[in-house]
């Protein structure tokens, strides 16, 4: 099952209006870029549970100290993670995904932290598993990775966020590395997005249960509908922010906006998880424009 024609036509909308207000504001969307840094890379580590805060992760990130002992390899694993994204967003000319690209990000994320496996695919004798999902063996890795980016290439006609899950998927079911698979599969899709002019999103610690299942489903049914789903959301969730910012709304705290107008926070949050309503978060808090009419 696709995305629903609904759903392609808000994000349509979306985009096509933060293509017109984005002219003139780049140094604005830097900006919101490098404030959501730490929290993309805080998200994207606890998936892999990572015991670190998203404060620490600022703290790390900006060389301060953290109050208590921290595991080196936390920290490189959130440096390094970092270092990949704004790489991924300094490319001015993105090139197409390729075998080589996708190697250098894991050379990069897993630097410094087990420099055996950086950069390359997993060898022989090399098996991983996920929970008790078991990955193809290592024999296998390369020709899959082969066959699932000529496929990815190769295909003009799928909506561009079907077609993005389902190469999610099938990235995470290779598992073609020993370590940093969630990761970097978590990065390809940001990098996607990048090349059609789309805004970086963040999947959530809080939500892993449910990107979890997504993965379940597809292994038993062969179906992206989850992810689809959280990765639809996800990116409404970042354009309603970014087009927030362009408009140059008063932004406040979602539960300020439901005390104002009178309004059932749990019914706004509950809009605001299903992106019904242009809400969106920032460090965990959600917010809106003060002007929005719901």
């Amino acid at each position: 099952m696709s995305t629903i024609l609904s759903t392609r036509n808000q994000i349509r909308t979306l985009k096509a209006e933060y293509d017109r207000l984005r002219q003139g504001k780049e140094s604005l969307l830097t900006l919101i870029d490098e404030s959501e840094l730490p929290e993309n890379v805080f998200n994207s580590n606890a998936i892999e549970n990572s015991t670190l805060t998203l404060k620490e992760t600022e703290k790390i990130l900006m060389d301060e100290k953290v109050s208590r002992s921290v595991p080196v390899r936390e920290v490189f694993e959130a440096k390094n993670l970092a270092a990949v994204m704004e790489y991924i967003k300094s490319q001015s000319i993105r090139p197409e995904l390729s075998r080589d690209f996708i190697l250098n990000l894991h050379r990069m994320l897993i630097g410094n932290i087990n420099d055996q496996i950086a950069g390359r695919y997993r060898r022989s004798g090399e098996y991983v598993r996920v929970g008790t999902y078991i990955a193809p063996e290592p024999e296998q890795v390369e020709v899959r990775m082969a066959e699932l980016l000529i496929r990815f290439s190769s295909d003009f006609e799928t909506y561009f966020v079907d077609k993005i899950a389902r190469f999610h998927l099938d990235f995470e079911a290779i598992h073609p590395f020993c370590d940093g698979n969630g990761r970097i599969g978590r990065v390809l899709i940001n990098y996607q997005m990048l090349r059609l002019g789309l805004p970086m999103l963040t999947i959530r610690d809080k939500e892993k249960e449910i990107y979890y299942a997504a993965f379940k489903e597809y292994r038993d049914t062969k179906k992206a509908k989850m992810m689809e789903k959280i990765i639809t959301q996800a990116l409404t969730e970042s354009l309603h922010k970014r087009l927030a910012y362009l408009r140059g709304e008063t932004i406040l705290p979602l539960a300020d906006y439901a005390r104002t107008h009178r309004k059932s926070i749990n019914t706004l949050l509950n809009a605001a998880r299903r992106q019904t309503i242009p809400a969106f978060r920032e460090k965990g808090v959600w917010k809106i424009g003060k002007k929005t009419v719901i």
